[in-house]
């Protein structure tokens, strides 16, 4: 009474606790116990519990096509399935480790992480270089997206600017902006246009370097000198420049969409240049589409990009460049303001009220319509300019895109061709130091010094183990 027959041990019994064996020695996984598995020889230490062979409640296996709810789909298709005695088992590789395995994959000298991300056309006209060929000297710019170092070429001893760009594969936004960035300057190939020198990659995940020559500087540095103005030769030969890359720019549809001094960079030659295309996007003019208007830095936004304009084309960068020109005759900037609203009524004080027909033209909201009528003012403001200066002016800060017209034409304007004429490169503000080229010259030959070192602690280390060798070989014949 009160006792329970024991129930003979059968040949299904000692399957189940073989099966659970297996899994505490690692000869397959199970989904939440994957133990270590031992070597040979090593001790198997009996559970603390007492096992009764005769009552042993073994727990079936689990259902090991129910993964892990935390696993990615990716990770579910790369399961590796194994055949355990008849049955089929599965093996999943952690999620953390296929992660790691692709960041370290290379194809065709690129990272996985940046070929999954970026079309191949690409990349295939870049050669593939690392980061550590590259050494910091100092960080000389840093925005919103991305970092500007100054940096030695090991390979080469020039120095170059690299732009650190850090994206997150996580928001298509930020990789489609870096793609589009790249195939924009590939599609440039103008003496005033930064050119794309290479492209090279960190062990960081998702960080790239866009490798570009080094410039002493830009044009707001030179513009905010102290005590020093720009003369009207000057700023023609900066003007011209700056029209003839957006030329080059609009011609093959691209709007930068966000020109600004500090945009506009200046080698040591006085060659000015346009950089960070970042913003930058591609426009068709016989096309409608629908671009946003939160571009362009304030003190140089369009009015239409102010109230909403979605649809607008090259005006937008030839309104930059006129807020230019103003500040480069009067060393500082024209419209500063603190907010879109106060930008606005800036823009409606120096440049007049809009008309009816231009709310409806451009089919602009009339929320931001000034409470008074203004009436242009543009010639009154800046009557220390030069005369031949102010029709340009007005064209480039006309209220309506359609008016500016093109930088080809604005290329044409009689400022161009009034006395006194632009000036030469060899005219304009000097500002390459020798200290650069005297750095680049020792870093240079450090490089070839610790090259030629490396180089001899090599063949000195191959001379040693030869001759260890062969006195070796001598005793041995003995």
């Amino acid at each position: 009474m009160g006792c329970v027959q024991a129930k003979a041990f059968e040949e299904s019994d000692y399957s189940m606790v073989l099966h659970r064996l297996k899994l505490e020695n690692g000869y397959y996984s199970n989904h939440d116990f994957v133990p270590h598995r031992r070597s040979t020889g090593q001790t198997h230490h009996q559970p603390t519990h007492h096992v009764k062979h005769h009552h042993a409640q073994v727990e079936p296996p689990r259902n090991h096509n129910k993964l892990d709810s935390s696993v990615s789909n990716d990770a579910k298709k790369r399961d590796d399935d194994v055949v355990v005695d008849g049955k089929k088992k599965y093996i999943m590789k952690a999620s953390a480790e296929v992660e790691n395995e692709n960041e370290n994959e290379m194809v065709d000298g690129w990272p996985r992480w940046l070929v999954d991300n970026v079309p191949t056309h690409v990349l295939a006209a870049l050669v593939p270089k690392s980061a550590e060929s590259f050494k910091m000297i100092d960080k000389v710019g840093q925005g919103t997206y991305s970092n500007v170092y100054k940096a030695l070429d090991r390979d080469t001893g020039e120095i170059v600017a690299l732009k650190k760009v850090k994206f997150n594969t996580s928001k298509p936004g930020s990789i489609k902006f870096m793609a589009r960035e790249i195939m924009t300057l590939q599609r440039l190939d103008h003496p005033n246009v930064v050119k794309l020198k290479g492209l090279a990659t960190s062990r960081m995940k998702y960080s790239i370097y866009l490798v570009f020559d080094f410039m002493q500087t830009d044009l707001a540095r030179i513009i905010a000198r102290p005590g020093e103005r720009l003369t009207e030769p000057q700023v023609k030969c900066y003007m011209h420049q700056l029209l003839s890359g957006l030329q080059h720019c609009h011609d093959r549809g691209i709007l930068h969409r966000d020109i600004k001094g500090s945009n506009l960079l200046i080698d040591k030659n006085g060659m000015l240049k346009i950089a960070d295309f970042g913003l930058a996007n591609y426009y068709n003019p016989n096309q409608n589409q629908a671009l946003t208007s939160r571009v362009v830095t304030l003190w140089y936004r369009a009015p239409e990009l102010l109230l909403g304009a979605t649809d607008y084309g090259v005006g937008i960068d030839l309104w930059s460049a006129g807020c230019l020109l103003a500040e480069m005759f009067t060393g500082f900037p024209i419209m500063p303001a603190r907010t879109e609203v106060e930008q606005l009524h800036k823009i409606f004080r120096l440049c007049g009220t809009p008309s009816e027909e231009y709310w409806k033209k451009l089919n602009l909201s009339t929320t931001f319509r000034p409470p008074k009528s203004y009436r242009p003012s543009i010639v009154e403001t800046f009557r220390d300019l030069p005369s031949s200066s102010l029709g340009l002016l007005c064209t480039l800060l006309a209220l309506d895109p359609a008016f500016r017209g093109s930088a080809s034409r604005a290329l044409k304007n009689q400022f161009f061709f009034t006395s006194p004429l632009a000036c030469d490169l060899s005219g304009l503000p000097i500002v390459y130091s020798e200290d650069d080229e005297l750095y680049q010259v020792k870093e240079q030959i450090k490089y070839m010094n610790s090259k030629i070192r490396r180089t001899r602690t090599f063949l000195d280390h191959r001379k040693n183990l030869a001759s260890k060798r062969q006195i070796e070989h001598s005793v041995s014949c003995k």
